[in-house]
This record gives structure tokens, sequence and C-alpha cells, in this order.
């Protein structure tokens, strides 16, 4: 523990004993949780930012949205609209938050919604004409107050929550026993030739319950990068004059794959708000070359940068090993619970 971290440490006990008789009131029925009759997949972590939720959700889309009438609920971090939106023509990412707004661009035969009060959301959701049948939580795992039916539960290979401390002088949300809700733990962001052995030696450290489902997933880049008009191929787009730039947690990766030297990278906060001072900025670093940004980055650049310079890497979540038996776990609990099952 480093010197920040040991000051900071008194405060991270005085959180976690908050949040811990918080959690506490929440199991004994204290505080009331909200349950629905439909099928609810709640998405989250424990640590603050990084692990991958967008993949994971967009996984799950594309194993159940060709099956039942679905809907995603976010909060929509850091958007200028207020209370429910539910995404259509006129939204962007400044109505619906960036995330939200890719779900909308990238899979439009679902229901996007937005809502910071997540039982207000759901009730308005089922109140729409086409009711969705199964609804998806974006980073609600903390959220006690929807009691969803299954919690999928994510922690990034290179930072497990296991080795983490409590706010502020660690990163997580609550304590480590916050695990004790997840029904799977995803451990993401890990590498494509994971051994067996290594995932041993995770699944130990982690001590899960025998009923609690471990897997291991990796972030699978596009072999190209795309534009509103065209797309370039990674491998062209390596020996280019470019500027890589990103606005989300931990972007060392996207940078390395697209082999960037450090100085034509900018990066930004995550969910980061560009100012028009931050376009001309780019915009005079770039000279006129590529810019190539994350996906999440691309739907609130879009429309600012000049649209033959921008391009966006589109990633997917893959699983090292297992997939048909998380596929098969999903399923099985959705066609259980859902009206149509």
């Amino acid at each position: 523990m480093n010197f920040l971290r040991k000051l900071l440490f008194p405060f991270s006990i005085l959180y976690g004993f908050v949040t811990s008789i918080r959690n506490f009131l929440y199991d004994k029925g204290v505080f009331k949780s909200h349950s629905f009759d439909l099928p609810i997949i709640a998405v989250g972590n424990l640590s603050v930012g990084g692990t991958g939720k967008t993949p994971q959700i967009e996984y799950l889309i594309r194993l159940l949205s060709d099956k039942y009438r679905l809907a995603t609920l976010s909060r929509g971090y850091k958007r200028k609209s207020e209370g429910f939106v539910l995404a259509d023509e006129g939204s962007n990412a400044e109505i619906l938050g960036d995330e939200p707004f890719q779900f909308y661009q990238k899979f439009p035969e679902i229901q996007v919604a937005v809502d910071a009060n997540r039982v207000n959301g759901i009730n308005q959701l089922l109140a729409q004409k086409e009711a969705p049948d199964l609804i998806l939580l974006d980073d609600a795992f903390q959220h006690r107050k929807v009691k969803a039916g299954f919690y999928i539960m994510l922690t990034a290979f290179g930072d497990l929550y296991c080795d983490d401390l409590i706010l502020p002088a660690g990163n997580l949300r609550e304590s480590r026993t916050g695990v004790e809700r997840a029904n799977v733990v995803v451990v993401t962001k890990c590498p494509q030739n994971l051994t067996q052995t290594k995932q041993n030696e995770i699944r130990t450290r982690l001590n899960l319950r025998e009923d609690q489902q471990l897997f291991f997933t990796f972030i699978a880049y596009d072999s190209f990068v795309y534009s509103e008009a065209t797309k370039i191929s990674v491998s062209e787009i390596a020996a280019v004059d470019k500027l890589l730039l990103a606005g989300i947690a931990k972007p060392e990766t996207f940078f390395a794959y697209l082999q960037a030297a450090k100085k034509s990278t900018m990066v930004f906060a995550d969910h980061h708000n560009f100012t028009q001072q931050d376009l001309e900025t780019i915009k005079e670093k770039a000279k006129g070359s590529i810019i190539v940004t994350t996906e999440k980055d691309f739907v609130r650049l879009r429309g600012k940068l000049p649209k033959e310079q921008l391009f966006y890497l589109p990633i997917k979540s893959e699983f090292v090993t297992d997939a048909a038996n998380f596929d098969q776990t999903i399923l099985n609990y959705v066609g259980a619970s859902t009206r149509n099952g």
C-alpha cells in the first residue's frame, strides 16, 4: 500500500461501513427492492470503470435480440437530458449518453432507454405499446432498488476486485463481499491465449460459491476501422500517419493494437464532453491525417470533426473458453423467466 493509500485508508473504512449497512438493510427488507414480472439481467462491477460493461451488454444483445423483444436501460451518464428517455430518430449522445446511443445506433431492433431512476425506467418501458420481454440493466450491480433476476459481475484481468480496496484508497464501490449477489462472474480483458492453469489460479483466488459460475473473456478488435462512408484495414492504418484519441478508461490496449507512437495519441477522461477548444486542438494535432477513435467516442465526435478524417475501431467481447456454457446459462434463465417461456 503506497503512502497516499495509507492516508486515505481510514476514509475507505468509513465508506465501506456505510455501503455495508446499506446492503444489509436491503438484504433484510428494511429498504425496499422492487421485483418485476419479466426477466431482468443486471450487468455491473464492484469497481469504478474500465471493466468492459459495454461489450458485455452488446454480447447479450446479440445473443437474445432475435429471440425476445429486448430493451436496455441505462442511467445515461453525463447526458444533458433528465428523467426517462426512450431513444428515437431524434436522439443523440447528448440526450442519451454515449453508451446508450451506441446501443441504439448498432441495434435498431431493440428499445434503448435511459433513466437514473431504474424503477421508474422499467415501469415506463412496461407501459409502452410493445413492452419488452426482457430488460438488460447497464451498470446496475449496486442499484439495489431493483431486484434483478440475474446478476453478471465483471472484473478486469489486470485489476481483479480481490486485489483492490474500497474507495477512496482503492477503486471498489463496495466491499468485496458484494460479489455474493452475482450469479455469474466474468473476468474481462484477458489475454486471448489465457491458459487453463492461469484460469484455475484466478478461480482459487476469487473463491466463489459452488453455485456461482466463472467465465473469462477477451476484447476482440475488428480488422478494419470505419468512417461514415468507408473502411480501412488495420494493417494499412498501422503504416500511415494518424492520430489516435480515446476518452475511455484504460485505453492502452486500444493504442497498442493500432501500433501508435506516443506522440500520435491523445487521451481524454472517460465519457469526456468534447469542447470546441478540444475539437480545434484535435484538428491541429491531426494536421489533416486520419483520426481513429473508439466506438464510444465516435458517437460523440461524429459531425464535429471532418467525416473524411474520422474513423472508429469496433470491438467485441469474446469468451476464452466455455462460450456455449455461458450462452446456455443465460438462455435457460430467460426461458424460464420470460412471459413467453
